[in-house]
């Protein structure tokens, strides 16, 4: 059973081993609701994971220290179960999925702990680490499913409830639903007026439909560029927990998440990874009512692999209306190339990239394409840039 004594437990194992994460006013978010950022991708190991799995192995007796731990993680509980690892003197192998980044990979391994990577998924991963547990003996330590994970992962609700007291919700990003049990279980109760709802990827909406139908349910597959939270099956202790004490979850598309990641970039300054913007991606377009309410959003993690960070910023810039790509035809006279650059600029448009290409088989023997990639300031921007044009005769695509 989850106990209250247990999460505040936690927090005195902790107090010497993570970092007590700020939170900051985020104006810029969301106009109509007050938005705070609880940092926990600042957190050691870059994640709030680490919490959960340094309580758990403080709570292990010296038999089982002795024999070792091993884990399996996407990614951030990798990095938090070697820490703890290496902080206690214990040996540690984690089951990484062979598609998690590079850049966790070795950070696993900076901390001292044995990789083996895993053809699949997460799940694939977890069922390697149990075949591990029974053959070597050794104590596995869950990324969710654990009553002292969960505890550990509570602390985070300590903080927030101590540094913002009069918060009326918390957002939280779901995996497998060890975060947000923890902070929805401290939460509610200490104050159950604070709604906590909880955001997932629309690519692995695992514990978004096990919540919605009524039972776990398990996905025949997962997709998102969220892949810390890129679970296939929630685990049944987080289900009863998130049944009971979470007044919502909702999803996200992976363009939300990277316009989310964007904006945290630009306005605050705050590297995040996928799964870590989430809460705000949920805050950003409307998914949750929290309009004139002060709100937390949980950024979970900053381990974004910095090779794919450039694609989450292209994906970001589109789905913010930055950038924007039009198809303009024209007829090959002299001269239009010239108009269709005036008007833009006039407007206040950056071209940062132009293809001309002759009419094909089939159109106007003197037809042309024009296809322009431009800088805008937003999706008005672009609807005014666009206006100008056809206003001007152009005809676009």
């Amino acid at each position: 059973m989850m106990t209250l004594d247990n999460v505040y437990r936690a927090s005195y194992a902790l107090k010497d081993i993570i970092r007590k994460t700020d939170i900051i006013y985020a104006p810029k978010l969301k106009s109509d609701a007050e938005i705070y950022l609880k940092t926990e991708n600042l957190q050691i190991t870059g994640s709030f994971k680490v919490r959960g799995s340094y309580y758990k192995m403080s709570t292990l007796s010296p038999e089982e220290k002795a024999k070792g731990v091993i884990a399996c993680s996407a990614g951030n509980h990798a990095q938090g179960v070697a820490l703890s690892a290496q902080k206690n003197g214990i040996k540690a192998v984690i089951c990484l999925p062979d598609g998690a980044p590079i850049s966790k990979i070795e950070a696993t391994k900076s901390y001292g702990a044995e990789v083996c990577l895993v053809e699949g998924v997460y799940d694939d991963a977890y069922n390697k680490a149990l075949e591990l547990r029974d053959k070597e003996g050794y104590t596995f330590i869950h990324p969710f499913n654990d009553e002292d994970v969960i505890a550990g992962q509570g602390t985070i609700a300590l903080e927030i409830i101590e540094q913002l007291p009069n918060v009326d919700a918390v957002i939280v990003p779901v995996g497998g639903g060890g975060l947000i049990s923890g902070i929805a279980y401290t939460i509610k109760a200490l104050n159950p007026r604070v709604k906590v709802y909880g955001v997932q990827a629309s690519g692995a909406p695992s514990m978004y439909k096990s919540i919605k139908n009524g039972k776990i349910e398990q996905l025949q597959s997962v997709s998102t560029i969220a892949d810390g939270i890129a679970v296939k099956t929630p685990g049944n202790l987080t289900y009863e927990l998130c049944s009971k004490y979470v007044d919502d979850i909702v999803t996200v598309s992976d363009d939300e998440i990277s316009a989310a990641i964007l904006a945290l970039m630009e306005q605050h300054k705050l590297v995040t990874e996928g799964a870590g913007a989430i809460s705000v991606a949920a805050a950003m377009f409307g998914k949750l009512d929290i309009k004139g309410k002060k709100v937390v959003c949980l950024l979970s993690g900053g381990n974004i692999d910095v090779t794919i960070l450039s694609r989450v910023i292209k994906r970001g810039l589109l789905m913010s209306g930055r950038t924007a790509q039009l198809m303009i035809e024209l007829v090959d006279k002299p001269g239009q190339l010239k108009n269709v650059s005036r008007i833009i600029a006039d407007m206040g448009g950056n071209v940062i990239s132009v293809h001309h290409e002759r009419a094909n088989e089939g159109s106007d023997v003197n037809g042309c394409y024009l296809r322009i990639v431009l800088e805008t300031r937003n999706f008005e921007h672009i609807a005014d840039i666009k206006k100008a044009l056809t206003d001007f005769g152009f005809k676009l695509l």
